[in-house]
């Protein structure tokens, strides 16, 4: 956006502040400054009137013009086409020397005597206005003759342009900054008087009349005016337009262009005579898709409010009756139509509109009228129609001390109140519970909680004003109960990786077929679009997938097939889990030099080693539910006395069908087991002792019973004992020969044969006592 020093003065007295002091306040309170240049017109160059042009006699596109300056009259040759007898001028006199470091010199054009220049607005350094000379009139200021141009306070100018982001609608206008800087520099805006109409004047009622929808969410004002004769701008616009790069070339348009830089307010200008119906114009305001404001005359569709303007109503310059509409939308339904219709040609309303426009539209009305209140060339309409949407502003409740904490520096509650104040909100200060209630200004939108607050306290403070103090390098503990489980998941599938198992990854849909085969009965939940007839239904195990995923490995070449897989399952009902699912298939590894050529086979102790590296220790129970599994190894899964899976082998039928070799799994219920982290125990510095014992025990008999009998005794030195070979034969009938092999340590001294002995007689005497079990 760009500013003037001057134009800001008509709504803020700034005249004690230097351009540098401008730009660091600008820069300090959030708008950032791009650029700035200062206008200074030199020397040497003085009001002039022309009292005479007459045509140069040798050069068809030079004029003689004689030129009074006050002191004496100057003959100047001039090659502007619009340089006219009557007119006010800027004179560079004899000695001047131009902004682009021309000297003004005593010349002779084609044999005519030239005394000074009668300057254009860019040989002075301004902006262009036109294509010829600048023709000066009293928007400036008095004119007397003589006096340097140096001397009016617009051509002793600042132009500043600044960056204002996207949620700062309302700075989008000389009085948003004016606003601003009054709040930073402690200063007030000059009053703004409401026009009052005068006496005798039409009223506008004969002319429009306005019917809005309950449910219109926007605000209208209109107002009228006639146009006597061509209208035309007065320099000051000219130039403040031309320095804001205004494209219009609309009189009318140019203006309100104008009134809107100024005030913030959207204007709109209507034709009368394009859409007047039987003298008068029927405007109806209705509420569209996305609440935005549809504007109609009679039927007609003429736009919406801060959007588009159909092209048929707009006003040109044969326009004698003209129709002025402001308008205020929610930035946010404006933002949601245009972006439901791509197509809306942007424009400087549209964007306006888009980040905030300012409310207040009566101000801009105000502003335009007294405008044009002395202009000989326009007659004004009395009064208004007018629609003002009723929306309650956003209240707000903050403590002193929760402000301070935020900034972390305590601001005074006057300093505090001042600011917001000088911002346009509304404050009530509540002494006895030391908090703040803040009423939003409708032009702030952008104003949501008391963070935002707290940032314009600090926007108006400064920065810099505020002590530094250390980081705290301190932070809430985040780690929560989902983290946990994650890391928990992620660790269990490193430890399969590093026990030989690779991972494999599937959909979460399986096929319902395979899956009725193996026993599984379908969830109830159905996939309404599967993705193909294979991968239609979700899947209540691990298991088939895994199957599938061997079978291919064995029938590319593969020996030895060794894969785990964590994903979701779910239930009959539709309950989804998480599991870890394993199957070793065919030799225990894949035959190589390194290793040889013969190697066993998987069996089910290897496999449920396997499983105990990625798991931990873990009890097996006799199992003979799970159909799929061989019936004589399978068995469910117990820690610290919870279910948590089960393993076994797969059923040779099973492995049949699949083309696979002796095939172990293993699923584990992800949700049932508990994190366990590794704990350091003392360990003995002494050495241990083994002893073997071969036990006649019979033939069905489980080694649960021997183990629980055995623990019973709570043995401390006894460290383990584990069955390490069966010998069956004729002469022991019904019964077997069980070799257990017991290890004991002590964590103080070192055992003698004689304390083992007694601690085997123990175990023996248990045992017979307990299973009628004798040594062999």
């Amino acid at each position: 956006m760009i500013i003037s020093k001057n134009w800001l003065n008509e709504l803020i007295d700034l005249s004690t502040f230097s351009t540098d002091e401008l730009v660091k306040t600008l820069n300090s309170i959030g708008f950032e400054v791009d650029g700035f240049k200062e206008i200074r017109v030199p020397d040497n160059i003085v009001v002039g009137y022309v009292r005479s042009r007459q045509k140069h006699p040798d050069a068809d596109k030079l004029s003689v013009c004689e030129v009074d300056i006050g002191s004496e009259n100057l003959q100047i040759v001039c090659g502007a086409k619009n340089v006219e007898a009557g007119q006010f001028v800027p004179v560079a006199l004899i000695g001047a020397v131009m902004p682009n470091g021309l000297e003004i010199k005593k010349a002779k054009l084609r044999g005519v005597e030239s005394c000074g220049m009668i300057c254009s607005s860019t040989e002075l350094g301004l902006a262009k206005i036109n294509d010829g000379i600048m023709v000066l009139d009293e928007s400036i200021g008095s004119l007397e003759l003589g006096k340097k141009i140096a001397d009016f306070e617009c051509f002793n100018d600042a132009i500043i342009e600044i960056d204002i982001t996207a949620n700062r609608g309302d700075a989008n206008s000389i009085n948003g900054i004016a606003r601003e800087l009054a709040a930073k520099l402690d200063l007030n805006l000059k009053e703004n008087t409401p026009y009052e109409d005068a006496e005798n004047l039409p009223g506008i009622g004969r002319i429009v009349s306005l019917h809005a929808d309950e449910n219109v969410q926007s605000s209208v004002v209109y107002k009228a005016l006639q146009i006597h004769e061509n209208l035309s701008e007065n320099l000051l616009t000219k130039l403040r337009l031309a320095v804001v790069e205004c494209d219009k070339t609309c009189v009318i348009e140019r203006l309100l262009e104008y009134v809107t830089y100024t005030t913030g307010v959207l204007l709109r200008a209507y034709d009368y005579d394009k859409i007047a119906t039987n003298d008068k114009v029927l405007f109806s305001i209705k509420s569209g898709k996305n609440k935005e404001c549809e504007i109609y005359a009679d039927s007609q569709n003429l736009g919406v409010a801060g959007v588009y303007q159909d092209k048929i109503c707009k006003v040109d310059e044969n326009s004698k009756i003209v129709i002025v509409a402001a308008s205020y939308t929610d930035p946010n339904i404006i933002a949601e139509f245009v972006g439901e219709n791509k197509n809306i040609q942007k424009d400087a309303e549209l964007y306006r509109a888009t980040r905030g426009s300012e409310p207040n539209l009566n101000y801009a009305m105000d502003y335009l009228f007294k405008k044009l209140a002395t202009s000989k060339q326009v007659s004004l309409y009395a009064g208004a129609q007018q629609y003002l949407a009723k929306k309650e502003p956003k209240m707000l409740n903050i403590t002193l001390a929760e402000i301070n904490k935020m900034i972390g520096y305590e601001v005074a509650r006057s300093e505090i109140v001042r600011i917001l104040k000088k911002l346009g909100f509304a404050v009530v200060f509540n002494q006895e519970l030391e908090s703040i209630n803040i009423k939003v200004p409708l032009f702030r939108h952008d104003i949501i909680n008391s963070h935002d607050i707290c940032e314009e306290i600090v926007r108006l403070v400064g920065i810099d004003n505020i002590p530094s103090s250390p980081m705290k390098f301190s932070e809430e503990n985040r780690l929560n109960d989902t983290y946990k489980r994650y890391k928990f998941a992620l660790d269990l599938r490193k430890k399969s990786a590093s026990a030989g198992f690779f991972e494999s990854v599937h959909y979460v849909f399986d096929s319902a077929d395979e899956l009725k085969i193996l026993g599984f009965t379908p969830c109830k939940a159905q996939i309404a679009n599967p993705i193909n007839n294979e991968l239609n239904e979700l899947r209540p195990t691990l298991i088939n997938h895994l199957l599938s995923s061997a079978e291919k490995n064995i029938k590319n070449q593969k020996r030895s097939a060794k894969l785990f897989e964590y994903g979701a399952v779910f239930s009959q009902n539709g309950d989804q889990s998480s599991r870890f699912g394993f199957i070793h298939a065919g030799l225990l590894k894949e035959p190589s030099l390194a290793n040889g050529v013969k190697i066993a086979e998987v069996d089910f102790l290897s496999f449920a080693n396997s499983i105990k590296s990625v798991i931990g220790d873990f009890n097996l129970s006799k199992s003979d539910e799970i159909a799929y599994l061989s019936p004589f190894e399978q068995a469910k899964i117990y820690k610290n006395g919870v279910e948590i899976g089960y393993i076994g082998r797969l059923h040779t039928k099973f492995e049949d069908l699949r083309d696979l070799p002796k095939t172990y799994i293993c699923e584990i219920y992800f949700d049932a087991l508990n994190y366990e982290p590794i704990k350091a125990v003392p360990y003995s510095k002494f050495p241990s002792i083994s002893r073997d014992l071969s036990l006649i025990v019979p033939n069905d008999m489980e080694f649960r019973l021997i183990k629980e009998a055995i623990n019973e005794l709570k043995i401390p030195t006894l460290k383990e004992f584990l069955p390490v070979d069966i010998y069956r034969s004729n002469e022991l009938g019904k019964n077997v020969s069980l070799s257990v092999k017991f290890t004991f340590q002590d964590m103080n001294s070192s055992l003698t044969d004689d304390e083992v002995a007694v601690l085997m007689d123990k175990i023996l005497t248990q045992l017979n006592e307990k299973l009628s079990v004798s040594i062999r």
